[in-house]
């Protein structure tokens, strides 16, 4: 370990590099005559003869004739020379140069490229032009579409460039940076994989697994209670999910439009806590779930339906919607509501629907004029008025890519993710998905809950509408019900999400991590594990070592450099951790790293006769014990932080290239050595 002081000058060191880097090219000296020496960080002059190849660090050594003292100000002022890069950029400001070839001139003089530079080599992979058509699929894979309203400037840019272009296909960089400037933020943000689902082609290649599980299934019976419902075909199934950041996916019959039914009820029900205020509304509606029928005409004991999921809570909370205006009004206004929900997609209205509907709501009439007897609407309210206003919310259309887009718009927190615009506010959505957890799923709600554990509403027609909070929206859609009323094939599909996925409210328990989590890069699981596993070897930590193998954990996890647990805990000397991994866990006692090295690879300084008794006493063949205790004997084997030397039998093979790489590394080892020494920061490293 660096002393304090002395990691604070490397660091300093190595952020001077970044902030004024070097060309790639020179044609004069790198330090002029006269110029602050960049290994002494500011404190000499150095003769330009003393001077060598660029890049280079000098040895403090030879410019010692040459060393005069330099104020203290001076020398915390720059700590390495003006480079060609930082005299091409004043030159620049001196001639007033700008557009391309001001970012040519910086690019080529070692200065980094920009966010539309880098998204062009990322895409181009080496060619000097794109074709069109790879960046579109490019940006799909990202789950961005084209048709993304937040993608329409690029697109538009892009479809007249091409015109422009001589064979109308490809893009040079030039072109490329002009098409994709006025959105590279979330282009960056795309092709970096910073979305919420980071590998969106391996988390969709699932989605599409489950949807040809659930395709299956061939059970349930189309709604019949009026004719519109009845004209479905059985076979229709369709999953379209939209991420809070906009990724989109779509699988089976999604642009196929069908009515929402009871799936319009929370989306109600949020637009009226939005037009209002919790406490308002739930001075009319209760938030219990019934346990009964969701047509039941039947109030709990403070005469107010039970929730907003069931008719008579939905009935109420259509007549809080607009109270002072007409039907008319009040149905365009819910219509723009569910539009901008759905990011200005496919929001319609089967007028055939709410015919039928009217003529077979006799179960809704009767509840409403229940209500009315036990007073539960506003003051004021026409009932027969708000029963047509129910009707005809619910018989509008979507299709499964804008219900989905709904859906993530609750899972966002009320902001549209494919617009940026805020519909609801986040008391609306919380309150919201509260009661679709509890009360959504009609008779199954609990048992949805249970198994699922995440927020969902569902409709005769066959529609589910699931919320992955602050993840995305989920819109499931197949005809054939169960006796419950919910969709088969929808119901089986979310359970299979959720088994495959830790999404359920509760996944995130200790049990539950042998799930997949698609929020995280494909590494990041296993990365954390091998960096908890190797620092509790580290550290001596038996106690972590046993928590991590009963937690099922590859105890012979190996990092970068294909060390081991006991290849660390036996350079540490834990004699304890290697007996735990050697005679509880049954790990390979003879691991080999890259190098082709055995543990130990550093045995550090102790009483050898102790340490070999400590080894000794570890339940080891013949054979393992022999080469244990020729490696105790040996003072140490070689490795990048060692300086020490041993035998050549314990040493790896030296090939050229681990040869150069020694030789680099000790060459870097005795300069910063050097350095330290002039700055008073310690002898050794």
């Amino acid at each position: 370990m660096l002393h304090f002081r002395s990691s604070t000058v490397l660091k300093e060191l190595f952020e001077a590099t970044l902030k004024r880097p070097f060309p790639v090219y020179r044609e004069k000296t790198w330090l002029p005559t006269g110029s602050r020496c960049f290994c002494c960080l500011g404190a000499t002059s150095v003769d330009a003869r003393a001077t060598s190849a660029p890049l280079k660090l000098l040895n403090a050594a030879a410019h010692r004739p040459a060393l005069r003292t330099a104020p203290r100000a001076a020398s915390l002022r720059s700590y390495c020379v003006k480079t060609e890069a930082e005299e091409v950029e004043e030159q620049l400001k001196k001639d007033g140069a700008g557009g391309e070839a001001d970012s040519d001139k910086r690019r080529n003089a070692g200065i980094l490229p920009s966010l539309e530079d880098l998204l062009f080599y990322t895409v181009a992979e080496g060619q000097e032009t794109i074709p069109a058509h790879k960046f579109l699929t490019a940006l799909k894979a990202t789950g961005l579409r084209s048709g993304d309203p937040r993608l329409k400037e690029c697109m538009e840019t892009l479809k007249e460039t091409l015109k422009k272009t001589s064979d109308g296909v490809t893009l040079d960089r030039h072109l490329f940076k002009k098409c994709v400037q006025s959105n590279i933020v979330l282009l960056t943000q795309a092709f970096r994989k910073k979305f919420v689902i980071p590998d969106f082609q391996s988390f969709t290649s699932h989605i599409d697994e489950l949807y040809e599980n659930a395709k299956n299934l061939t059970g349930g019976q189309v709604a019949d209670y009026i004719p519109q419902l009845a004209k479905f075909s059985p076979d229709l199934w369709a999953v379209s999910l939209c991420t809070v950041d906009g990724q989109r996916h779509t699988v089976g019959d999604t642009k196929v439009p069908f009515c929402m039914q009871s799936c319009v009820k929370p989306l109600k029900y949020a637009v009226a806590v939005h037009d209002h205020s919790t406490e308002y509304v739930h001075s009319f509606i209760g938030k219990e779930p019934s346990g009964l029928r969701f047509n039941k005409l039947f109030l709990n004991e403070d005469d107010k339906p039970h929730n907003p999921m069931v008719n008579a809570g939905a009935i109420v909370c259509t007549s809080l919607i607009k109270q002072s205006v007409s039907n008319a009004e009040k149905f365009d206004y819910v219509m723009n509501f569910l539009k901008k929900m759905a990011g200005n997609e496919y929001v319609g209205f089967s007028n055939a629907t709410f015919q039928s509907e009217r003529e077979s709501g006799d179960r809704n009439f009767a509840i409403g004029y229940y209500l009315k007897e036990k007073k539960c609407f506003p003051e004021g309210t026409d009932m027969t008025s708000v029963l047509d206003l129910y009707f005809q919310l619910c018989s509008i259309e979507v299709t499964c890519e804008s219900a989905s887009v709904m859906a993530a718009t609750l899972a966002n927190g009320g902001i549209c993710p494919i617009t940026g615009e805020r519909v609801l506010n986040p008391e609306a959505v919380r309150n919201t998905l509260s009661l679709m957890h509890s009360c959504g799923m009609y008779d199954f709600s609990g048992q949805f809950a249970f198994h699922v554990g995440l927020p969902a509403k569902s409709g005769v027609s066959g529609g589910i509408l699931l919320v992955v909070p602050n993840v995305m929206g989920i819109m499931c859609w197949s005809p054939p019900l169960d006796k419950l009323g919910n969709s088969v094939r929808g119901i089986q599909f979310c359970t299979d999400l959720v088994e495959l996925f830790n999404f359920h409210n509760y996944d995130n328990l200790r049990h539950f991590t042998k799930k997949h989590d698609p929020r995280r890069e494909g590494g990041d699981q296993r990365v954390k594990s091998v960096i908890n596993l190797l620092f509790s070897a580290y550290t001596g930590d038996v106690s972590a070592l046993r928590r991590f193998a009963l937690s099922s954990m590859d105890m012979e996890q190996r990092d970068y450099d294909s060390r081991t647990a006991l290849h660390v805990a036996a350079a540490e000397g834990h004699i304890e951790v290697v007996r735990f991994l050697l005679e509880a866990c049954k790990v390979n006692p003879v691991p080999r790293d890259s190098w082709e090295r055995l543990q130990p690879p550093c045995v550090p300084e102790m009483d050898k006769q102790k340490k070999m008794d400590g080894w000794m006493n570890i339940n080891l063949d013949g054979e393992t014990r022999q080469w244990m205790r020729r490696c105790i004997s040996a003072t140490t084997t070689w490795s990048p932080c060692c300086s020490s030397t041993t035998r050549n039998t314990a040493r790896p093979p030296m090939t050229s290239t681990r040869l150069a790489l020694r030789r680099a590394w000790t060459a870097f080892c005795e300069t910063c050595c050097r350095l330290l020494r002039r700055t008073g920061g310690g002898k050794t490293l």
